[in-house]
């Protein structure tokens, strides 16, 4: 491989021109050579210097090209996915991993066939907010965690003419935004031993689940995953109870705003993160600690490591395919109304059993 591995973009929508893009190039040993997108202009204005490219096919086939980034509508993923890997690439895949379980077993054996990285976009583990509420559970100053609540929530009461808020596989607000809430669940307690759950479509015009409310089942411990479209505040990001206390993180990690903004990763001020963790001591004590900086760079810098041999791929298949896993298991559960236990594989627990 190159001293610089060389770097395609699969699309230049939302999640590749707010996250990868800045965060790739903010990763020294990567180099973003080329996207593929239908709007050249739009490419350029940001990236002047790289080549756009009109199809992925280009990119598969380009003989520089060491790693293709799939940030393209989720029905693509899993065709595009396989595509590059047969042609030999390395490959990250922006959440959701596939559509379905079927799919991302069948990626994750066409990986191993061609000896090639497979790795999934999960970059919200290196949130501000997550490694704060991760730290505050791994102090053990809240006891056993009986009950945790997750919640990304948005205001949008319009539906926009977007892929992910119209009919079709792989959109809605679960697809969207439970594998981020997924993710982190299983990073904390491992796989749970029933889900269950409720979807809606709450918009007056929406054509696919706007809000969703899941409860993942761990012995006694519940885990509450929410999102919504329409929560105007009030709703805190985290809320962990534990046999100790209890703690409380209101305001989310600010890096998407940040990148929104123009900030562009490693500037000053890049992650700082002003809200503070609040704990409960169940005296009547209340105390503020700062959470750790957040920097999403750390998915790519682990993903450039494992590439060159100095590291572990930061986020698997095996774990990607539990995720799917439970995102199945939730619409299974909404629909018929009653709690559903994921067949588990001696495989899908061990992928686990080294989480980072």
């Amino acid at each position: 491989m190159a001293a610089a591995i060389h770097v395609a973009l699969i699309g230049y929508g939302y999640a590749g021109k707010t996250f990868h893009a800045p965060l790739i190039t903010g990763v020294p040993g990567l180099a973003l050579t080329s996207v593929v997108s239908r709007d050249a202009a739009k490419v350029h204005a940001d990236l002047p210097d790289v080549q756009v490219m009109a199809e992925p096919s280009q990119a598969f086939t380009h003989p520089d090209i060491d790693l293709v980034v799939i940030a393209s509508p989720n029905d693509t993923h899993a065709p595009l996915a396989h595509a590059a890997l047969e042609a030999g690439k390395h490959v990250v895949v922006d959440k959701p991993f596939a559509l379905d379980v079927t799919q991302a077993r069948a990626l994750a054996g066409t990986a191993y066939k061609h000896d090639r990285v497979l790795s999934v976009f999960q970059n919200r583990r290196w949130d501000s907010d997550f490694l704060g509420v991760r730290q505050g559970i791994d102090s053990g100053r809240l006891g056993d965690v009986v009950h945790f609540e997750s919640h990304i929530d948005r205001f949008r009461p319009q539906v926009r003419a977007r892929w992910r808020e119209q009919a079709g596989a792989g959109t809605g607000l679960w697809y969207d935004l439970g594998p981020h809430l997924v993710d982190q669940a299983l990073v904390l307690f491992g796989l749970p031993d029933q889900v269950m759950a409720s979807l809606a479509v709450q918009r007056a015009d929406g054509e696919t689940p706007d809000w969703a409310h899941v409860v993942l089942i761990y012995g006694q411990r519940r885990v509450v995953l929410h999102a919504s479209m329409l929560v105007a505040g009030g709703s805190p990001r985290f809320v962990v109870h534990g046999t100790r206390g209890s703690a409380v993180k209101y305001l989310p990690d600010p890096q998407e705003a940040q990148l929104l903004a123009g900030v562009r990763p490693g500037q000053a001020t890049w992650g700082e993160d002003e809200d503070a963790l609040v704990f409960h001591d169940g005296a009547g004590g209340i105390s503020r600690e700062l959470v750790p900086l957040g920097d999403q760079r750390r998915y790519y810098q682990a993903l450039r490591d494992a590439l060159l041999g100095q590291g572990s791929n930061p986020v698997t298949p095996a774990q990607a395919i539990t995720v799917m896993m439970v995102l199945e298991a939730a619409i299974a559960a909404a629909a018929q109304g009653s709690a559903v236990s994921p067949l588990w594989t001696v495989e899908d627990r061990a992928a686990w059993q080294t989480a980072p």
